[in-house]
């Protein structure tokens, strides 16, 4: 299991690396279906087919994506996080962000999910597909503190019991108007990462960010979404 790691870079020490495959779950995961099967450039249809039995056998949704930096959730989650995290660090308020990214029709806004993935697994993750955390931003001074969100109980929000305790959320004229502009990123990533082939189609690339992220099932998928002029 790996969130962004191509998986040459494991099997090309091992002497069968054909059978390695990788199998990348979502936090958390008993809520979310989605399982990616990782297929690198060594493996078969066999062993992608082994992989994808065995997650419909825990009752997952397996979506096959080829080996790549990222994969397909997290390359699409990335930029719209980072996006999010560099408003908030320029002024923005965080509270506003989040509830309109929910306006929207996410199931929680990008700074409370950034604070759920972990800051420091965030801050991995975003220099492993070469996004920078600038030196002494507030995001790396929380990192660097120790701060990383809900499993210290402090990052962006301070955690009791499990919550965000967030502020008031400062007035906005059209909070759905915002929360498009936030996915924005995720939109024109996933657009990316079927154009490179990772995923095979649009079907299988809204399908799989629905899933693995949350985005506004009622949309279709982001793909759907922006085709139909509401994302």
């Amino acid at each position: 299991n790996t969130s962004s790691i191509e998986l040459e870079r494991i099997a090309e020490k091992l002497k069968q690396p054909e059978r390695l495959i990788g199998l990348h779950f979502f936090n958390p995961v008993a809520q979310l279906p989605l399982v990616e099967v990782i297929r690198s450039t060594f493996n078969t249809d066999a062993e992608i087919g082994l992989g994808a039995a065995f997650a419909l056998a825990i009752g997952k949704s397996p979506v096959v994506v080829k080996s790549a930096p990222g994969f397909l959730v997290n390359r699409v989650l990335m930029p719209y996080m980072l996006g999010a995290v560099q408003r908030v660090e320029a002024g923005e308020s965080k509270e506003l962000l989040d509830a309109a990214a929910v306006a929207f029709g996410m199931p929680m806004g990008p700074i409370e999910l950034m604070d759920t993935v972990g800051l420091d697994v965030g801050k991995s993750v975003a220099t492993e597909l070469g996004h920078a955390v600038p030196e002494g931003s507030r995001f790396d001074r929380l990192v660097a503190d120790g701060k990383l969100g809900r499993k210290t109980g402090e990052g962006f929000y301070t955690w009791v019991d499990g919550k965000a305790q967030k502020g008031d959320v400062p007035a906005h004229g059209d909070l759905t108007a915002l929360g498009r502009e936030l996915v924005k990123p995720l939109v024109d990533m996933t657009e990316v990462v079927l154009a490179e082939g990772v995923v095979a189609n649009a079907s299988l690339a809204d399908i799989g960010v629905i899933m693995g992220t949350g985005f506004a099932p009622f949309l279709g998928g982001p793909l759907t979404a922006r085709k139909d002029g509401r994302a």
